[in-house]
């Protein structure tokens, strides 16, 4: 967690009351599910297959960077595959490989389906003052690859043909110390370096040694719209709050200071080309990847005590236990819902990326 605030305990207490208002107060007046302004670019690295920066209203500001190279897959077979795909077409040799050459494109991602590996995404994150070891460094690590690993259409859309596969390495560089909990601003930042992140165009069958189009400007986007692999955008993680029975997204530093539970929450958008993967509107569907709850920084406070809720001098003090039920199907329902939280975050993410 980041530094905690400096409000005393009356400050405290007044602004958990009149987070727990209906309706809700928020110190800089948002709604409860407003976030704050942002500033995104995208292809600023220019030695990177794909690169974006984005900066908080408060300040906070990341960039990240894809790069990708080719690797051979440990342990493929490529003898039963070989045949399988030469059988493919009609009776003779030239016409199995006519119809090979005029439909790799079309062949690579359908035989791609189911054959990504997790292990071929590495994600670093970089934090200023931090060590690479310490403990919310490696958390934001894992919970940013577990998103990536957990949407399957990343893994397979890096396997190149039967025995070679592109490893991607994600980096992420946080260029300012955290005003409020980053995990939603590294999340945003990964998803649009994602969106602008190019790969040669292969020229090779699949059960060729893999060879590519020397011209950048015929490299493909490594999340093409048009294809048929389930999730057309990468993951994103937002930050969820409740004070009382009020939920609050992309929380400040005060306003987590107060909470009494942090949740953490993954979705993708399915295909909207698909018709298992849009709704009658024709808008696409959001998938819920992972849910996690994060330690309130009240609780992490040596103030935690035993009592619960404004104490008899009116001072407020962190309330203990687990998080209701009904609050996380709440939170889980802003996102998912059609015009939802997430499809929000989800438009706006187009506008940056051009989609």
């Amino acid at each position: 967690m980041p530094p905690s605030t400096l409000l005393s305990p009356s400050e405290l207490a007044y602004l958990h009351s009149s987070l727990s208002h209906n309706p809700p107060i928020r110190p800089d007046g948002r709604s409860p599910t407003s976030f704050r302004p942002l500033v995104a670019e995208t292809d600023l690295l220019p030695t990177t297959n794909g690169s974006a920066r984005l900066c908080f209203a408060d300040g906070t500001e990341a960039i990240v960077g894809v790069k990708a190279e080719v690797e051979r897959t440990v342990g493929a077979s490529n003898t039963t595959n070989m045949s399988q795909y030469q059988d493919r077409g009609g009776d003779d040799e030239d016409t199995r490989m006519h119809s090979a050459e005029e439909d790799v494109g079309e062949e690579r991602r359908r035989q791609a389906r189911g054959k990504g590996q997790g292990s071929w995404i590495e994600v670093t994150v970089d934090i200023p003052g931090e060590r690479d070891d310490d403990g919310m460094v490696v958390f934001l690590a894992q919970m940013l690859q577990e998103g990536l690993v957990a949407d399957g259409g990343l893994r397979d859309r890096l396997w190149i043909g039967w025995g070679w596969h592109w490893r991607v390495y994600v980096d992420i560089l946080l260029l300012t110390a955290p005003n409020s909990y980053p995990l939603p601003l590294l999340s945003l930042t990964t998803h649009l370096a994602l969106l602008a992140t190019r790969l040669p165009a292969p020229i090779s069958r699949i059960d060729e040694d893999p060879l590519f189009n020397d011209d950048w400007d015929a490299a493909q986007p490594l999340y093409d719209t048009s294809g048929p692999i389930h999730g057309s955008r990468p993951p994103f993680t937002l930050l969820v709050i409740s004070v009382g029975d009020n939920i609050f997204f992309d929380p400040s530093r005060e306003e987590l200071a107060v909470a009494d539970a942090v949740c953490a929450v993954t979705v993708v958008a399915l295909q909207a080309s698909q018709p298992k993967g849009k709704n009658k509107d024709g808008e696409p569907i959001l998938k819920l990847l992972s849910l996690r709850t994060i330690d309130p920084p009240a609780r992490l406070a040596a103030a935690a005590s035993a009592t619960e809720g404004e104490n008899d001098h009116g001072l407020w003090k962190p309330a203990r236990g687990g998080m209701k039920r009904a609050i996380v199907g709440k939170m889980v329902k802003m996102v998912l819902e059609r015009g939802g939280v997430g499809e929000e975050v989800t438009k706006g993410l187009e506008g940056f990326s051009g989609g």
